[in-house]
């Protein structure tokens, strides 16, 4: 069967039952879905009317917490290309059960383009009229395409589910208590089953208001690969598409956190904060602060964490967004922009980095794959040499103050004159720069008449220089100011002084992951930096097919 980009899973069996029929009802709806997979509850639908059933509200009840927790854990073991989405909008209050939840169908981010269900077939000739009832339903109660389609998953999930008793439990009818406004915090970057589960739980507990700090700036700056940290304009724009779909009757306000606490100690009329596990310390700061701000508690509602089952050792035990993070190292973050002037071969990539972040380590270890080498500081000594055109017009602009007894160009000499002079230091660049972009080119002649398909050319002024027009790819190395700044001072045997001064006159990594296509830390142990380079370089070759595929040559 084809698969569809977006759909809805309205879920019929009893609340109580659905922990143990997720993992083959998401396995199932994952074969359909490429996408986003939107989840509706309505625990006792019949679709064996011969009609739409009318929408009603289920009351907000005290195992929901669990099993919006259970839904997204198995789709992190299950399917986790998927963007699934629990909607709330039919969750009401015990008021609210003779109302239609669905006035008028919702609008949803991504419009449905098929619906699923699991609802029990007891006779297979009766499939085609509960598809059409199914697909009349879920018209009911969202925007869907104009040709969506409509599976029954019964047949393949009867022999993959236990049979469950058909009635409610009654202490599932118990219900939880909720609140007006509540509070949340967090950086939900890359949203994630975590981040799904925190906020479909804090959209269950708020009736008005769901206040969400996002962390930015100062509350960044120890994330492990902050660099790779999405935009906080990105982060809010997905968390206002995911919570519109969520329940589109609260009020969303999203604020930035530059402090661990925002608006929570403040605002007067919060009830209560949602956290995890190992944010409660937190939220019990929460309530100390507005307690010297002469404010009621808020109450402390818990989720617990979600296991990670793919965790590596550099990983955490739960999911989160570091450990996502770490995933990307060595994928392609940004497609190159096509360099219409360089040939396909070699394909050459562009590997850069600051002082101390293991570049050089990582182009030997590309080197060791069969990329060929090009070491971009070896070859500006030679541009350096007596007789070359640099070396002439060196002396010429600075001296011959700067030439040594034996002719050579005394590079500290050099040093000392440019240093903290901008204007200086960029009419040397503008004479060696030039020098060895043209020994480069030379470089990678060389390797395609040895018959190399890459070159990786090492150069820590790549971006500087604006040599990106001799590379296809940007790859970056990237390592926290503090370990850089402690390998610099056990390298060189400077002072931590000089050590900052080095860095800070460097771009940072926020600026060289902006420009790159893939990023590479070397953070960890030797043979974490080798899996990581070893997966870019697998994933460059399949690139490099992919390329060669669509220009017509055969691999």
């Amino acid at each position: 069967m084809s698969l569809f980009s977006t759909g809805v899973l309205v879920l019929t069996s009893p609340l109580h039952t659905l922990p143990l029929r997720f993992a083959p009802v998401l396995k199932s709806a994952a074969k359909l879905v490429e996408h986003t997979l939107h989840v509706h509850l309505q625990p006792g639908l019949n679709l064996e009317t011969g009609c739409a059933p009318r929408p009603s509200f289920i009351p907000p009840s005290a195992d929901l917490p669990g099993i919006i927790s259970r839904l997204y854990s198995n789709a992190a073991d299950i399917c986790a290309h998927l963007d699934v989405r629990l909607l709330l909008a039919n969750i009401g209050a015990q008021q609210d059960l003779d109302l239609n939840p669905f006035p008028s169908p919702q609008m949803l981010s991504h419009s449905p383009e098929v619906v699923m269900t699991d609802f029990p077939i007891k006779d297979p000739g009766q499939t085609s009229m509960v598809a059409r009832c199914l697909q009349a339903y879920t018209g009911n109660c969202y925007v869907c395409s104009p040709s969506i389609s409509s599976v029954v998953l019964w047949p393949q999930l009867k022999e993959a589910i236990e049979e469950e008793e058909d009635s409610w439990e009654k202490n599932n009818l118990q219900p939880v208590e909720t609140y007006r406004d509540v509070v949340v915090g967090g950086t939900f970057d890359r949203l994630h089953g975590a981040h799904r589960t925190l906020l479909n739980i804090c959209c269950l507990m708020a009736n008005r208001r769901l206040l969400i700090g996002v962390c930015d700036q100062e509350l960044l700056k120890g994330k492990v690969l902050k660099e790779l940290i999405e935009p906080y304009s990105r982060r809010v724009e997905k968390l206002r598409e995911f919570l519109n779909d969520v329940k589109p009757s609260l009020q969303y306000e999203i604020v930035p956190l530059s402090d661990p606490f925002g608006p929570s100690v403040s605002d007067a009329e919060l009830q209560c904060i949602v956290v995890s596990e190992e944010t409660r310390r937190g939220g019990e700061a929460v309530n100390r602060k507005r307690a010297e701000n002469g404010l009621a508690e808020l109450v402390l509602y818990e989720i617990s964490l979600i296991k990670d089952a793919h965790h590596t050792d550099i990983e955490e035990e739960k999911i989160s967004s570091s450990s996502l993070r770490t995933r990307l190292l060595g994928t392609l973050l940004v497609p190159p922009t096509p360099q219409p002037a360089l040939s396909r071969v070699p394909y050459v990539i562009g590997l850069t980095g600051g002082s101390g972040s293991g570049k050089s380590s990582i182009a030997q270890r590309l080197e060791g794959l069969g990329a060929a080498r090009i070491d971009a500081d070896q070859l500006g000594h030679e541009t350096y040499q007596p007789g070359t055109a640099a070396y002439q017009r060196i002396v010429q602009e600075f001296g011959t103050n700067v030439v040594k007894e034996d002719q050579t160009i005394d590079r500290r000499a050099l040093g000392r004159k440019v240093f903290g002079n901008k204007e200086r230091l960029k009419t040397l660049t503008d004479i060696v720069w030039p020098e060895i972009a043209l020994l480069v080119k030379e470089r990678v002649q060389q390797a395609k008449e040895d018959g190399k398909r890459v070159c990786v050319l090492d150069a820590a002024v790549l971006l500087q220089a604006g040599w990106t027009d001799m590379v296809h790819e940007v790859w970056v190395a990237v390592i926290p100011e503090e370990e850089a700044m402690r390998r610099i001072m056990q390298r060189d045997g400077v002072s931590q002084e000089d050590a900052v001064r080095r860095l800070q006159s460097q771009w940072s990594n926020i600026q060289l992951v902006e420009r790159a296509n893939v990023v590479l830390c070397t953070l960890w142990e030797p043979d974490v930096t080798q899996r990581q380079v070893e997966k870019a370089w697998n994933l460059l070759q399949v690139r490099i097919q992919q390329e060669k595929k669509e220009a017509g040559f055969q691999p």
